[in-house]
């Protein structure tokens, strides 16, 4: 972890660091006030042998690509910069919780609401991947919630890293959290398209509505084997009351072979908007039957 004094340095004279948020693989995320403007902000900082790989140039250059990115459910980005080999980009502040969150306080959320935000997220990578921008760490705890409406967060590290797998090699790490990743992002392939992000999400929406991930196995090499061979427990088994319609939504995310998941953001939202309009239409004929 990057230490706080170099963070406070490289903000002084704009950003006033308060104190971490959370820490994940590739950064560090702290509270910070915005002294311009006189807003709090969250800032978010590179894991040192990363920023160190990457380089200041092509990660000031992509993430000022990510930085274009304008969508009610993609969290903005403020500003990035460079300062002494940190490197760190700033985004807004958002007071609530994460999906990781809410998902650890209430287990199992109701059938609308991962309907809702499952749609939110669909279409907010749908947007992305018009633009050339891919996530490829699409997760609970990169999903905030503002209102109870899905924000996403964290494109600006998917597009710095890009396809450059020299990037991986060089700091041992990997794009993606193997609880979420995709077949092809578990076994190592260059060639990851948005297809990925569609299973990424699929995984999440099994876990806002079953309260527990697709695959659990502890050892890394055995989850991504799981990942790569097994079939996930299927939702109906796990809470009966998902509408068939539903699992069938999420199955095709959930597919091995990307060909075979929805090709698209859009077309994953779309199927999500279908079942929900017919199951409200379905609620509303049982309830015009019972006022008779």
């Amino acid at each position: 972890m990057v230490e706080v004094a170099q963070v406070k340095k490289a903000g002084a004279g704009r950003y006033q660091v308060e104190r971490v948020l959370g820490e994940g693989g590739m950064a560090t995320v702290y509270l910070a006030h915005d002294q311009k403007h006189n807003r709090k902000v969250a800032v978010k900082v590179m894991r040192p042998e990363l920023a160190a790989t990457l380089g200041a140039d092509r990660f000031l250059r992509e993430v000022q690509v990510a930085a274009q990115l304008s969508h009610p459910h993609i969290l903005p980005m403020h500003d990035s910069g460079e300062s002494d080999g940190v490197l760190y980009y700033v985004m807004p502040y958002v007071e609530g919780e994460t999906l990781k969150e809410r998902i650890a306080k209430e287990g199992q959320l109701s059938v609308n609401d991962a309907m809702r935000l499952g749609r939110e997220v669909a279409e907010a990578l749908a947007y992305a991947h018009t633009r050339g921008i891919i996530h490829r760490d699409i997760k609970p705890g990169n999903i905030l919630l503002q209102s109870g409406h899905a924000l996403v967060a964290d494109f600006g590290i998917a597009r710095a890293l890009g396809d450059e797998g020299e990037v991986l090699t060089k700091t041992g790490l990997a794009v993606g959290t193997p609880q979420y990743m995709a077949p092809e992002q578990a076994t190592g392939e260059r060639e990851v398209d948005g297809r990925a992000d569609i299973y990424a999400l699929g995984a999440v929406m099994y876990e806002m509505l079953c309260g527990q991930r697709p695959f659990r196995a502890g050892a890394l090499g055995k989850l991504l084997r799981q990942v790569v061979q097994s079939e996930p427990e299927s939702l109906r088994s796990v809470r009966a009351e998902i509408p068939a319609e539903l699992e069938a939504v999420v199955t095709c995310a959930l597919q091995k072979d990307p060909d075979a998941r929805y090709r698209t953001g859009a077309e994953f939202a779309a199927e999500l908007t279908r079942v929900h309009q017919k199951l409200r239409a379905n609620q509303a004929e049982i309830d015009d039957e019972e006022r008779f």
